[in-house]
């Protein structure tokens, strides 16, 4: 109770699954997977026990298996030199169900799962199931595995999703400036300017939560066009000002 007193009276924000497996049944037995963003092995402690005594609180699982996978700061480094300054801590807990802790680390480390802890949850139903619960730890822990990578490839193409939208925009500003002191500017670049100044940021609520990954990536590859292209009309507009202005000025 002690425990439970302590998360509930928490000021952190609750941990929340990054994945959830579908549930394996298996005589009585019931399997599920679940993987939460961990950046140390002490953070990844305190998830375990979130689950054990919060998630499943009121159903006790009979083991709590659990490995993690994190890349932390070596002492005495900043972080600064790169890559070098980090390394790898890795752990399993087998809560009881002997050697399936390594079953799970094994399978992150085969899917590149890093910065996770992954928490295959057992609930005993009276029949031993031999080897093949390390099948059913296995298969939940795949699943899981590959919706955190999936979930991070989608967020790691939202941040660059964001990074040429912000480009994009500050580029189409130059070329509304440049464009703003051209007294020969046609008419359709003038809308052009207008449609530009009026455009909002794209929404990609729907995209993210569908984690829609070919979508994305499609627009990746449409926003790094859009940036070349408004590139060149830069390039042609300022040699367009500067071939107006009489040498004298220049």
């Amino acid at each position: 109770m002690a425990n439970l007193d302590s998360f509930v009276k928490s000021s952190k924000p609750r941990p929340t699954p990054i994945a959830t497996s579908q549930e394996i049944r298996d005589r009585e037995s019931t399997f599920v997977a679940y993987a939460y963003r961990a950046y140390s092995p002490q953070e990844a402690g305190e998830v375990v026990k979130h689950v054990k005594h919060v998630v499943h609180g009121s159903k006790p699982a009979t083991h709590e298996i659990a490995a993690w996978r994190c890349m932390v700061l070596r002492p005495g480094h900043t972080g600064l030199a790169g890559p070098d300054d980090f390394q790898l801590q890795a752990g399993s807990d087998d809560d009881g169900e002997k050697w399936a802790g390594e079953k799970i680390l094994k399978v992150m480390q085969t899917e590149s799962v890093l910065d996770a802890v992954v928490i295959v949850s057992r609930w005993y139903g009276g029949t031993m199931l031999g080897p093949a619960r390390f099948s059913h730890v296995e298969t939940c822990t795949h699943e899981v595995c590959r919706m955190f990578k999936r979930k991070d490839e989608m967020d790691e193409c939202m941040s660059t999703l964001d990074s040429l939208d912000d480009i994009l925009a500050n580029l189409r500003s130059q070329l509304e400036d440049l464009r703003g002191g051209e007294h020969t500017a046609t008419l359709a670049e003038k809308q052009l300017t207008s449609r530009n100044e009026h455009a909002k940021r794209p929404d990609y609520t729907a995209m993210v939560l569908a984690e829609d990954l070919p979508k994305a990536k499609r627009l990746i590859n449409a926003r790094e066009k859009a940036i070349q292209a408004v590139k060149l009309s830069i390039g042609k507009s300022a040699s367009s000002t500067a071939a107006r202005i009489p040498k004298s000025a220049q």
